[in-house]
């Protein structure tokens, strides 16, 4: 009896370990970051969207077409891939997403950027990107805008059934629509 119990609360002792091991790698740990993590949410109609990403700064380098590469996908942020929830079925770009949590990433372009939706959220960069996972592609275009240090994403124009998610770093900005499916 008393090597079972031994046995038992070695088990729990280390499944709580390997949990504690898990958290500690999520997101949401007390670490500082040299990218911070941030998220933002907005409700469009009665849909909830919220992004979680990481905040690189440029850091006087060359951001797009230099250290994210024209052509080549990105995480859209820093560390872990960042991630878009949506508690409805939307429309990106007039195109149909059901609900729930993907990873978000960019091929960025100098005249055209492809937005990607992947159905795999959880993983670190874009190292294990892939497209065959890809639930959603919309094209949008790029816009010149005021210099950010660090990438930022936030809503602009929102109405009772849409809005525009916008992604901006250093004197880019990228927008793209969500419209409420219902």
């Amino acid at each position: 009896m008393k090597s079972f119990l031994v046995s038992v609360s070695l088990s729990f002792a280390l499944m709580f370990a390997f949990a504690y091991s898990a958290s500690a790698q999520e997101r949401a740990t007390n670490e500082a970051r040299v990218s911070p993590n941030a998220s933002v949410s907005q409700t469009i109609g009665t849909t909830q969207v919220t992004i979680t990403y990481g905040r690189p700064s440029v850091k006087g380098r060359q951001v797009f077409g230099g250290l994210e590469p024209y052509g080549s996908v990105w995480r859209t942020g820093a560390n872990e891939a960042t991630t878009i929830t949506f508690s409805d079925d939307v429309l990106i770009e007039g195109e149909p997403l059901q609900a729930g949590t993907y990873g978000l990433f960019t091929v960025p372009g100098e005249d055209e950027w492809v937005v990607i939706f992947n159905n795999v959220p959880n993983q670190w960069g874009a190292f294990d990107y892939d497209s065959s996972e890809d639930a959603l592609r919309v094209k949008v275009s790029p816009e010149e805008a005021h210099h950010i240090e660090q990438l930022m994403f936030y809503f602009e124009d929102v109405t009772s059934d849409s809005g525009t998610a916008v992604v901006h770093w250093s004197t880019i900005k990228v927008p793209f629509t969500i419209e409420s499916a219902s």
